[in-house]
């Protein structure tokens, strides 16, 4: 369920002529038993809206144009603007202008707005006013019906990308454009006709009823086709225009080889994510992303996350959660992810959040093997991002259910394997991308397409902590034996490798340095080609002692990761 909330205007929607009719609210009534949420929306002063209408169907009720909210359950008023100066209603008083005066809002009709600016002016306030069908509306500059649903929705624990917007009005254009789905009634003005994704058949409450059987249906399956929420991927190769995916529904996998772009493709989407206000949670095997800006960070390398404090960070709408696996050992991950797992889906049911999982190194939390049942299911998936070196190593089940394929390096291998396992044709053709580029499929939507990666704006530097600190695998760490092979002493960081290579004998560092076990390990096992050509350019280097080699590749190291004192 993508749309979770109904956020509905009053007077000239929701009413007419200032009343509700039983059908509207009967259909209230039924939105309401599927577990969606009711929130009311209106300019009225709070008290007048109570002696003519009874909001017991909403969870919330946005009054004064935003500047108070209301819930119905515990009667409870909560203001959201600073009342205005006495001095202002008293002022327009003064003139006759005819008011009427809520906790923050000031109104009344025009053609009086010739001495609400003038009043403003003379007394020096910084206040705004807002049209709304012949009524002059006053209240604190930036506020407004959208600053108000905000509110609502926090309280609520929901976003407003799972919210549709109903109006006909123009004090209605701030929250219908925050909603991801804006709907005009018939009888709205032209221009909210033109700016919204729907506008119904009928008019007033008939056409909010018209807009809720719709959402009982099939949760306005028929817009998915609006593209105005789409997140840029990366510009089309040689051409003009973005490629884009769809910000609910599609899954996603993203594969190639290792230092082939995956993780600037993976960094700038979520960026994007990011800025446009949807939720993510991500699994960060190797800490790989505590440095993206704006999300909390569940665990960290010396205290492994729990499935509780992960669940309770999410429950912040506008938050967006990196969980960070470095503190976990390997053996107990599947384990962890098998428990957050159905928490994730039950929030998502609920409150339809977060709006994307991604899975890097998928390959660990869903893999393939007899016997092996996969603990994330083809309904599980969602919008979702499956990022792996080794998309053959997934359960099948999960292949099936993925809609579009990203690919970076030699896109062939991927694509042939893919459509193999799931029992489909590969593409007719499958383009080349040249460096910096990706290739992009979406099954059953036409050839592959290359689009040039777009980085996040802020780029991160790849691996930083996972490589200084961290912990790498077995066979990707660092292993002191000597000449004799009479030591084993593991380096499973860079940090530990320096304090190791400070410790050993210089017999032992000076039989590594020559045989240019360095140099193979940072291209092999840290995987960054400039460190390792020049690592290897100390180890040819003859002239050098072994304490000025160890002191010159700890400098190199340092200087490129920051190693902790």
């Amino acid at each position: 369920m993508r749309y979770v909330a109904l956020a509905s205007d009053y007077d000239g929607t929701l009413a007419t002529d200032g009343r509700v009719t039983d059908d509207a609210l009967e259909a209230l009534k039924r939105l309401k038993a599927t577990g969606r949420r009711a929130i009311l929306v209106t300019g009225r002063i709070l008290d007048d809206l109570l002696r003519v209408f009874d909001p017991e169907a909403f969870d919330a009720v946005v009054a004064e144009n935003g500047a108070l909210l209301y819930l119905p359950a515990e009667k409870e008023r909560r203001a959201l603007a600073k009342p205005p100066p006495e001095d202002f209603a008293a002022a327009l008083d003064a003139r006759g202008v005819p008011l009427s005066v809520g906790e923050a809002i000031v109104s009344t009709w025009e053609p009086n707005e010739t001495h609400v600016l003038e009043v403003i002016r003379e007394l020096g306030l910084e206040l705004q006013v807002i049209f709304n069908k012949g009524a002059v509306m006053v209240l604190p500059t930036g506020v407004n019906k959208a600053t108000g649903l905000l509110e609502a929705l926090h309280e609520l624990g929901l976003s407003p990308h799972n919210t549709v917007g109903v109006g006909d009005a123009e004090n209605d254009h701030a929250f219908l454009s925050l909603c991801e789905c804006s709907v005009a009634v018939a009888n709205a003005l032209p221009m909210l006709k033109q700016n919204a994704d729907l506008v119904t058949d009928k008019d007033h409450g008939a056409g909010v009823i018209e807009l809720i059987d719709r959402l009982l249906e099939d949760d306005l399956a028929a817009l998915e086709s609006t593209t105005r929420h789409d997140l840029p991927l990366g510009d089309v190769a040689g051409g003009d225009g973005e490629v884009r995916i769809r910000a609910y529904g599609e899954s996603v996998l993203l594969s190639g080889p290792s230092e082939s772009g995956k993780s600037t493709i993976t960094g700038g989407f979520l960026e994007r994510l990011g800025e446009a206000g949807y939720q993510f949670c991500l699994l960060d095997p190797e800490g790989d992303y505590e440095t993206l800006e704006g999300v909390l960070i569940a665990g960290h390398k010396d205290q492994p996350p729990t499935v509780d404090e992960v669940m309770r960070l999410l429950k912040e709408p506008n938050q967006s959660v990196v969980v960070n696996l470095m503190g976990m050992p390997f053996d107990d991950r599947p384990d962890f992810f098998e428990s957050l797992l159905p928490r994730l889906v039950e929030m998502r049911t609920k409150v339809a959040l977060p709006h994307w999982l991604v899975i890097d190194e998928a390959h660990h939390h869903v893999p393939s093997g007899p016997g092996r049942e996969p603990v994330l299911g083809p309904g599980d998936l969602g919008s979702c991002l499956l990022v792996t070196v080794h998309p053959d190593h997934l359960d099948r089940r999960i292949l099936a259910a993925v809609d579009v394929i990203v690919t970076t390096g030699d896109p062939s291998p991927t694509l042939k394997g893919f459509t193999k396992a799931v029992g489909e044709q590969p593409p007719q053709e499958i383009p080349t991308p040249d460096q910096g580029e990706a290739v992009i499929w979406r099954r059953g939507g036409g050839p592959p397409q290359v689009f040039k990666i777009v980085p996040a704006k802020v780029e991160r530097r790849r691996h930083l902590r996972k490589y200084a600190e961290g912990e790498l695998p077995d066979d990707r760490s660092f292993y002191f034996r000597g000449p004799d092979g009479r030591l084993n002493l593991r380096a499973q960081n860079l940090s530990l490798f320096m304090q190791l290579a400070n410790g050993v004998d210089d017999e032992t560092w000076s039989h590594h340095l020559s045989r240019g076990d360095y140099s193979s390990w940072l291209r092999n096992g840290i995987k960054d080609e400039d460190l390792a050509d020049q690592a290897r350019k100390i180890e040819e280097d003859d002239s050098l002692s072994p304490k000025e080699s160890r002191e010159k590749l700890g400098a190199l190291i340092a200087e490129r990761y920051t190693l902790p004192a």
